[in-house]
């Protein structure tokens, strides 16, 4: 009976054992580095391969210089192609700015690694976000930012046909017609969309968005903090201290991520997220 026994539990342990390597042989999902000053090591080592990241600040916060050096640096330091849109600068603009923190742009342009996009909020239609998918899918791109959601959502109505908004959606959402409430309806529905359609090009992805001033929800919107896979929060608070503008982690999906306020400084040579100490 005790012979069985122990044969059972060396069995068992075995079995266990077994489990252990299999589990230790799962290779760690892939991660994209966005090569900024002090923030990788907040999250593991970069953002999640595919995974589409909310970045949401009032204006003057970094929002679009963050993801600006994200695509820059995928483009010139990890060999990744990357495209940027504006909805909101012209290009020269872009560049200009890109050139205060120490960014030129033009060589990875002229290159094809870097490739920057500007659409006029008049040239927005039912077919934007279609050729946004087939542009990425066609270049072979692997690092997108889209600057900004806002811009996006506020003109959501310009390229939603009426005829995807089903009656039982509008009466299930009881908007009884009201124009507000029924706008409010179409930009989300809006967002919901294109995040998901964004999900499916299988790039990692930076979405700029406006934050309300005040207010219970992240972002104007009041979903895409819910859809995206990570939201990262930046503020700007003149407190008399170093640094004004501060940036928080507030969600990554599959990652272990700090959770405190980081101080978040703007130089001459890129952004550098400073650590507490």
């Amino acid at each position: 009976m005790s012979k069985r026994k122990n044969k059972s539990k060396n069995n068992s342990s075995l079995e266990n054992e077994g489990d252990r390597k299999q589990k230790s042989n799962i290779d760690p999902p892939e991660r994209i580095k966005t090569g900024i000053k002090g923030f990788d090591e907040l999250v593991q080592g970069g953002f999640l391969q595919g995974s589409t990241v909310l970045i949401i600040g009032t204006p003057g916060t970094g929002k679009t210089l963050f993801s600006l050096e994200y695509a820059y640096n995928g483009a010139s330091k990890f060999k990744e192609k990357s495209m940027f849109i504006t909805l909101e600068q012209k290009l020269d603009e872009l560049r200009e700015n890109a050139k205060n923190i120490g960014l030129d742009l033009e060589p990875l342009e002229k290159s094809g690694e870097l490739i920057l996009m500007h659409i006029p909020v008049n040239e927005l239609d039912t077919h934007t976000i279609d050729k946004i998918k087939e542009d990425v899918k066609n270049k072979k791109i692997k690092r997108l930012v889209i600057d900004s959601l806002s811009t996006l959502a506020v003109n959501a109505p310009i390229y939603t046909p009426i005829r995807d908004i089903a009656l039982r959606d509008i009466m299930n959402y009881k908007a009884f017609f009201s124009p507000p409430i029924l706008g409010d309806f179409v930009v989300k529905r809006f967002v919901y969309g294109f995040i998901s359609d964004l999900k499916d090009t299988e790039c990692t992805t930076l979405i700029t968005s406006e934050a309300p001033e005040k207010g219970e929800f992240l972002s104007r919107d009041t979903i895409s903090e819910f859809l995206a896979d990570a939201v990262l929060l930046l503020t700007f608070e003149s407190m008399g201290g170093e640094y004004s503008r501060s940036l928080l982690i507030r969600k990554m999906r599959g990652t272990k991520n700090d959770e405190d306020i980081h101080p978040l400084e703007i130089s001459s040579s890129g952004l550098i997220i400073h650590d507490l100490k």
